[in-house]
């Protein structure tokens, strides 16, 4: 299907700043809030003197601008995701439609072609820019024009592959956002490891939570980061497995109900 690129660019555009309000707005009214008051209650035990076991809390872990803007990112991405994966399960309704009424053991010959093209021009706008219509017009309209067969194979197998084509360069956005992640990940494990040798001094002195914060924030950004690169990663390599079945089932169709109808006298 041929997307609007004015229209995919005002959805993206859309999604990330939902993205941004839905995340921060969390962020704000509960992760941060809790973090500190668990931050305040350990700084209470050590000016106490105690010595008492410190649970790792969630809220610690994800508290960080690092890893907020690694789930906004990560919110994005699922969003581009889901729209791209909607749109191939979309497409591939049409492949259980019998869009051509070939009976077995009919044969198509040239001068059929614009017979069995009628019923798939008049479909909705929509579906005709569908990848296995156009295969099945352009494959019809090959046979047509040139009476040759192979032709037509040659000529469906190069819309397959121009759709493959097209729908992996689509994913750029996808793979960039899986590289950002982690990076973000790491500039906040320099930003922890940074403040922590900057707060050195009073760790000698005795004083180690803000050492102990700061490389807190060195790890847990890097951690929640690979955890959430994963994850996407994982969604954009099933996303590209549906949409490779996609044209690989468009261009099987076509051989099996159009292709191996076609005869020249």
């Amino acid at each position: 299907m041929k997307h609007n690129p004015v229209s995919d660019f005002i959805y993206q555009l859309f999604s990330l700043f939902l993205a941004l309000i839905f995340v921060h707005a969390i962020y704000v009214t509960i992760i941060r809030p809790k973090a500190e008051i668990i931050l305040q209650e350990r700084q209470a035990i050590q000016d106490a003197g105690e010595t008492a076991v410190i649970k790792r809390s969630v809220y610690i872990v994800v508290k960080d601008y690092e890893q907020e803007a690694c789930f906004i990112l990560a919110l994005w991405a699922m969003a581009i995701i889901g729209l791209k994966g909607k749109f191939a399960l979309h497409e591939r309704k049409l492949l259980k439609q019998s869009l051509l009424e070939v009976a077995e053991g009919t044969s198509i010959l040239p001068e059929d072609t614009r017979k069995y093209s009628r019923p798939l021009q008049a479909l909705p706008e929509e579906e005709r820019e569908y990848l296995l219509p156009r295969a099945l017009l352009t494959a019809l309209q090959r046979f047509g024009s040139t009476q040759n067969i192979q032709n037509v194979s040659t000529a469906v197998k190069d819309v397959c592959d121009t759709e493959s084509d097209r729908l992996d360069s689509e994913l750029s956005m996808i793979r960039y956002l899986i590289w950002a992640i982690p990076s973000i990940g790491f500039i906040g494990t320099v930003r922890g490891i940074g403040e922590a040798l900057g707060q050195a001094h009073r760790a000698v002195e005795g004083d180690i939570v803000g050492v102990t914060v700061s490389l807190g924030i060195a790890f847990n950004s890097t951690f929640i980061a690979l955890i959430i690169s994963i994850i996407i990663m994982f969604l954009m390599h099933q996303l590209q497995l549906l949409q490779d079945r996609l044209v690989l089932d468009a261009q099987s169709y076509c051989d099996v109900n159009l292709i191996r109808h076609l005869q020249v006298r």
